[in-house]
């Protein structure tokens, strides 16, 4: 029986590796050190698909041909339109909040994914419609004084404190959490890979 394929997560952020760790993979992670900032794109979910194939192309370039693949993701908010990323502090962060209450967004997730001996990739989004709830200026100023806010796109999260402000989504939860697990199967299997046998925890 051959030993379980190799994935490097290109992502900082611990509920993207908590979520793979959940569906049985456990990653090696490495940052890419991308500058987000610098990568300018009207559309959302374009935007959030670049930034994704910049984190895995700096990782793939840094580690050569030896990982089986890199994945890299990014997600951003988009409300009436405008682009949210993480809130530069916790001022925006709470403008922000007041904004977003009792109204709607849409969460896109770009995943690259990468095959380090062949340089192969696949390009996808995963879009989710978030419902949010009528919160208070006293819960926003407590969400916002806790920090989670300030380390995420949209400055919410639905698997952490921000769980009970989100009254509901459309799609897939996984996503909303930064990695979509269906749509990262299907990217797997373009690439002539079964998902199980991606399986490496025990």
């Amino acid at each position: 029986m051959s030993p379980p394929l190799g994935l490097v997560l290109a992502s900082a952020s611990p509920a993207r590796l908590a979520t793979l760790r959940s569906a049985g993979i456990e990653p090696r992670v490495e940052v890419s050190g991308v500058d987000e900032s610098q990568v300018e794109e009207a559309d959302p979910a374009r935007l959030a698909v670049r930034l994704a194939e910049l984190k895995a192309d700096a990782v793939a370039a840094r580690l050569g041909s030896g990982p089986d693949f890199v994945l890299g993701c990014d997600s951003v908010l988009e409300l009436d339109g405008e682009i949210l990323g993480k809130p530069d502090d916790a001022d925006t962060a709470r403008a922000r909040w007041r904004r977003m209450r009792g109204r709607t967004g849409v969460l896109h997730s770009g995943h690259c994914l990468v095959h380090g001996g062949s340089g192969r990739r696949v390009l996808r989004s995963a879009d989710t419609v978030v419902h949010f709830a009528s919160i208070s200026d006293e819960e926003i100023d407590a969400y916002v004084d806790s920090g989670e806010p300030l380390h995420v796109a949209g400055a919410f999260t639905i698997d952490g404190l921000g769980g009970p402000f989100v009254r509901g989504i459309e799609g897939d939860p996984h996503n909303v959490i930064g990695l979509s697990l269906p749509l990262l199967r299907e990217m797997f299997a373009e690439l002539g890979v079964r998902w199980t046998d991606l399986w490496n925890r025990s």
